[in-house]
This record gives C-alpha cells, structure tokens and sequence, in this order.
C-alpha cells in the first residue's frame, strides 16, 4: 500500500505513480487558465476530479462547466484546456493511465 497527502499547494504536482497509472493535484488560480488547443496526451487518458471551485473544461472545441464532486475523463489524443472562472483556485485530482 502507499499513502500520500493531497495539499494543493503548488500548480502541478504528481504525487503518486505505478506502471500503470499516474495521480496529479492541480491548482488553478482564479482568473488563470491552463492548457489549450495544442495540449494532448498522445497515449493516456486523463481522469479529472475537481475537488474544489468552479470552472470551465474546453475538450476538442466543446466547453463543459465543472464544479466540485464532478469526474470528467478527457480520451487520450483530445485537446484540452482548464479555466479557472470562479473566486476560489480551483483544485483538481488528475489520473492518467497509462503514465504520461
């Protein structure tokens, strides 16, 4: 078994990884936004839970609001990009499998 603790104190942080699969917290700061049309991952899927605030996810040109308790999973190949309109920084638990 391992165990970490998830504090969100930095942007991007992987805190845990195996063979198979990857784990990120991510922090977005009100106001900010991250990724875009030219950010994929060729061979993993991303798996996003958002802990906490509110957003928008744009997936291949279509927007999606996101808010806390939501999982979205982003297919390996789409673009993608994660904006921050809300008071709050808006932290999200990343998986990707396999690792990218």
């Amino acid at each position: 078994m391992d165990r970490t603790h998830l504090d969100f104190d930095r942007y991007f942080e992987v805190v845990m990884e195996t063979d198979e699969a990857q784990v990120a917290e991510m922090t977005v700061d009100p106001g900010r936004a991250v990724g875009g049309p030219e950010n994929y991952h060729t061979d993993s899927d991303q798996w996003l839970f958002v802990v906490s605030g509110t957003g928008v996810v744009t997936v291949d040109g279509t927007d999606q609001r996101i808010e806390p308790g939501d999982l979205l999973r982003i297919e390996a190949g789409e673009r993608h990009g994660i904006e921050n309109d809300g008071d709050e920084p808006l932290e999200t638990l990343n998986v990707y499998t396999p690792p990218r």
